[in-house]
């Protein structure tokens, strides 16, 4: 099998302001991940790599740069799946740490349990080694407008606001196969400005934000969280691709079902086991990018596929 590794940096209503910041954050997750995926790394050591990629770029809501709860807080949350074995490991309500992903990774390596939350995910990390940081050092002013733009406007449920080009950016999430033909998924995100203290969406629940079958596929989904959990979207692609539709068509007639059944928007990114690439959005935006047969392809709005050689 040959590697390959897609990424998406979030879905929504993106600012045009925004757009290079994403595309260019994108294209460089991308080839992060490409690059572990070459020097013999596993799947999950690239979906990890890329990620932590994106998690330290303010053009993406996860990591530095997550969007803010109603009490200015970051609460930030992270899955990871390995497809091999269907292990995973998650976190939720993370606030002093800089790459949740990673300690995602520990958690399906080194706990017993799959998802740690709050307090007992902060304990977890630091008996893991993870540096403590100021949890006010992950707030930019990017997150600081949204959460000022939701407390004027009073837009709930949106992971992209686009008020007055000040926008909330993006879930991020990562889907490789390497030569072994392991399949990994990686998603991280700070959630929706102007959230509940103690709001926990998709993202860290298998099925809904993340999921990975060797035998089948891997997806990493993006969007109106409340729905995407609801519809458990990522699960949903990945039972389409089992009952044989492709990796296109199944992301594609999941995400507008989803949209169709609860009329919010969502996007997804997705893999299949013979590496067949699929990505779709019912939202105004998503960026994406992606490294195939050594191409490089990427976009951000419908209808558009940018490429170029490595």
């Amino acid at each position: 099998m040959k590697p390959i590794i897609i990424v998406h940096g979030g879905a929504g209503d993106i600012p045009t302001s925004r757009v290079k910041g994403k595309l260019d954050g994108s294209k460089v997750s991308v080839r992060v991940g490409y690059e572990k995926l070459l020097n013999g790394g596993s799947a999950l050591d690239a979906v990890e790599a890329a990620v932590v990629e994106m998690e330290k770029d303010e053009n993406f809501n996860a990591g530095y740069g997550s969007v803010l709860n109603l009490e200015g807080e970051v609460e930030m949350e992270a899955s990871i799946m390995c497809g091999k074995n269907l292990d995973v490991g998650a976190v939720t309500l993370v606030k002093d740490f800089l790459h949740p992903i990673s300690i995602a990774r520990r958690v399906l390596s080194d706990s017993p349990h799959s998802l740690l939350g709050g307090n007992g995910a902060k304990m977890f990390a630091i008996e893991k080694g993870f540096e403590k940081i100021r949890p006010d050092s992950l707030i930019s002013e990017n997150a600081k407008n949204a959460l000022k733009s939701f407390l004027e406007h009073g837009v709930f449920g949106r992971t992209e606001i686009g008020v007055k080009d000040e926008a909330d950016v993006g879930t991020v999430g990562a889907v490789a196969i390497d030569s072994n033909g392991n399949i990994a998924v990686a998603t991280s995100t700070g959630g929706m400005s102007g959230k509940a203290v103690g709001r926990i969406g998709d993202t860290p629940q298998i099925g809904s934000g993340t999921y990975a079958d060797n035998n089948i596929g891997g997806v990493s989904t993006t969007g109106h969280g409340e729905s995407i959990l609801k519809y458990c979207l990522a699960h949903s692609i990945v039972k389409l691709m089992e009952s044989g539709a492709s990796a296109k068509d199944a992301t594609e007639t999941a995400v507008k079902g989803m949209t169709s059944r609860l009329k919010n928007t969502a996007g997804a990114i997705t893999l299949s086991k013979d590496g067949d690439v699929g990505f779709y959005f019912t939202s105004k935006r998503m960026s994406w990018a992606y490294i195939k047969d050594e191409k490089l392809s990427y976009g951000i709005n419908h209808e558009e596929v940018f490429s170029e050689n490595l």
